[in-house]
């Protein structure tokens, strides 16, 4: 929707000329209308894209009634009707950008406005009082924003290129946060796949002063759970939340898309929106991948391949849903990585699913969409599985409900070691495991292609065991929320197609309540997801509500890099030629494994580990590292 930037020279030099470098080399994420401000050394500005009603009121960047505070905002709100109660705005908010709302919140709560602001948003405000800056993210990390710290110079940009535009920014990528992220180690949430440039973290707010910059965490959701007198009342507010969560995402749609797969989030998502606008003229687009036509791959076990009938009952149930198969058409996971590069600056992680996303996106653009619902962060939150609760029975002796949760589970077919293996948890399975086979068919570092002189120097292990669920499930959920940002490629996306890219289940209000439920709710009657499965029952078709097999999509995609045989030497040539994606790859064996291609066994946990996981992401990184190894010219 809009493309920040902002600078600030502490040594006095005007910083006008320079802001308009950064809004120029992002006016691909706002191409209907550049405005600045500047004042000496200090300038900011906004590229704007119109998706919303308001948009047309937007005449940033604002300043407060008094002259202190000026503000660039990239925002969607939620809750524009409760903050124009609360702010006593009346009449004026009908016509108020989502950034006005933001400036008013900031003006009358200050550093508690973040309390009162739901939605995604990445906001500055210049303080001309203290003198600073105070940079923020929402919760869930909907819209991005990056910065530069040097002696004489503080820098904002929505995307690295508009820091890239200051020619007092080297270009250079950040190798060792590609190592660890193509190590499949965590990274600091802060840190940028660019060196000298690094990014608000979600749920963050920073102040920035002449004497340095802090980082804060405004939402930190209460641990407390949710005590309700019966299941049912659980059920009836995930269905309320629900609602209320993909109402406010159809704002200012008209037709809108949907990625609907065969699973429980994007369903519920999917059926949900079309119930909400059930009696308009407006439909819901629902694409699903699938395999070429054709395809007789093997199924792994307990996934499901060919998402498409399940899809199809739940586009049936709905008049005014239209369902669409979309297939990848042979295409390579490697076509669209130059333009990934140039959209999303930072590598892709998962190639494979890139190409059926895009074409999606393709055809979705082609209908006249502006506006795509996924259910990407639903497994953390809609149908989070509750599988920590069998372990905590055991870990406090609740001997009686757990051997009927056993029972539960043998009755509903999981075999003796599958409900062992549930009960004492995934690490203590795999060493249990490593007693019985001198190697486990997916070991962790099948996935990494790094060269093991680099995971050396940077003193990265050369083995990893899987880390086993903590006892708190609030806590490992709130981290793997805060693990995944998308921010930057829900921007590439809407610059690129022009689709807006909204997850109801990344709703901070959705997952919050989510994160409150007790587990106990999630896992019932030896059935795992049992929230969602019980709460969407009648919302839902009996297959999808009572499926324990999952999806995967993409299952085809080795037959597009099979077919373009010239596409993937010719990558791996441009990587042998490159001095740093030699040092960061292990190019020798990623050359063997080339030469090893599969002929079968595509369903078999080691392949797919090493091809479509450790060769593809390999290949990513290594794109991304060549093409980021230039100057800043």
């Amino acid at each position: 929707m809009t493309a920040l930037a902002g600078l600030w020279y502490t040594d006095g030099c005007p910083a006008r000329d320079p802001l308009d470098r950064m809004l120029a080399a992002q006016r691909l994420y706002g191409p209907d209308h550049m405005a600045a401000w500047s004042e000496s050394n200090v300038a900011m500005g906004r590229q704007l894209k119109r998706i919303l009603p308001e948009d047309r009121f937007d005449t940033q960047p604002l300043i407060s009634r008094d002259g202190r505070f000026t503000l660039v905002a990239d925002a969607f709100l939620d809750n524009r009707d409760d903050l124009a109660a609360a702010l006593v705005l009346d009449s004026r908010a009908a016509e108020m950008s989502d950034a006005a709302f933001v400036l008013a919140a900031f003006e009358r709560w200050g550093l508690n406005c973040f309390d009162h602001l739901y939605g995604s948003y990445a906001f500055a405000v210049w303080d001309r009082a203290e003198p600073r800056w105070i940079l923020a993210r929402d919760a869930l990390g909907g819209k991005p924003l990056h910065y530069h710290r040097s002696d004489r110079c503080f820098a904002f940009a929505s995307m690295p290129k508009g820091l890239h535009a200051l020619p007092e920014i080297p270009y250079e990528p950040d190798t060792d946060t590609l190592a660890r992220t193509l190590d499949l180690l965590p990274t600091d949430p802060r840190s940028s796949s660019f060196r000298h440039i690094a990014r608000i973290g979600m749920g963050e707010y920073a102040v920035v002063t002449s004497a340095g910059i802090t980082h804060h965490h405004h939402w930190n959701p209460s641990p407390a759970l949710l005590e309700l007198p019966r299941a049912a009342d659980y059920h009836a507010r995930l269905r309320a939340e629900l609602d209320r969560a993909v109402a406010v995402r159809l704002r200012g749609a008209g037709d809108v898309g949907a990625q609907l797969s065969g699973g429980i989030d994007s369903s519920a998502v999917t059926a949900t929106a079309a119930r909400l606008l059930s009696g308009t003229d407006r439909r819901v687009i629902a694409f699903t991948a699938v395999p070429v036509p054709g395809f007789d791959g093997i199924a792994p076990s307990g996934r499901i391949i060919d998402e498409g009938p399940l899809a199809a009952e739940t586009a049936a149930l709905h008049p005014n849903i239209d369902h669409v198969l979309v297939h990848t058409q042979g295409r390579s996971p490697l076509d669209g990585l130059d333009r990934a590069f140039h959209l999303y600056e930072q590598p892709v992680p998962n190639p494979c699913n890139a190409v059926w996303s895009d074409h999606i996106a393709d055809l979705a653009r082609a209908r006249g969409l502006t506006v795509m619902l996924t259910g990407q962060m639903g497994n953390l939150t809609l149908s989070y599985d509750g599988a920590r609760l069998l372990p905590a029975l055991l870990r406090r002796g609740r001997f009686l409900r757990l051997a009927r949760e056993a029972y539960a589970l043998r009755r509903a077919g999981s075999s003796v070691a599958g409900v062992v293996a549930q009960i004492i948890g995934p690490a203590p399975t795999r060493r249990i495991r490593g007693w019985f086979r001198r190697s486990d068919p997916a070991d962790p570092l099948d996935a990494t292609l790094l060269n093991p002189a680099l995971r050396t120097d940077l003193g990265l292990p050369q083995f990893r065991p899987p880390a086993n669920r903590g006892a708190d499930s609030h806590a490992d959920r709130l981290a793997a929320l805060r693990h995944v940002d998308p921010a930057n490629y829900a921007k590439g996306i809407l610059a690129h197609w022009g689709i807006d890219q909204r997850d109801p289940t990344a709703d901070r209000r959705f997952v919050e309540f989510c994160l409150s439920v007790p587990e106990d709710q999630y896992f019932r009657d030896g059935q795992s997801a049992a929230l969602a499965r019980h709460s969407l029952a009648d919302r839902l078709p009996a297959a999808v509500v009572q499926s324990r097999s999952k999806g995967l999509q993409a299952a085809d995609w080795h037959l597009g890099m099979a077919a373009a045989p010239d596409l993937l030497a010719a990558e791996l040539a441009r990587l042998d030629a490159c001095a740093d994606t030699r040092t960061l790859l292990d190019l020798p064996r990623l050359r063997q494994m080339i030469e090893d291609w599969p002929a079968q066994g595509w369903e078999q946990p080691r392949i797919t580990t090493r091809y479509r996981l450790g060769l593809l992401r390999a290949l990513a990184s290594g794109h991304f590292l060549r093409r980021a190894t230039r100057s800043n010219e």
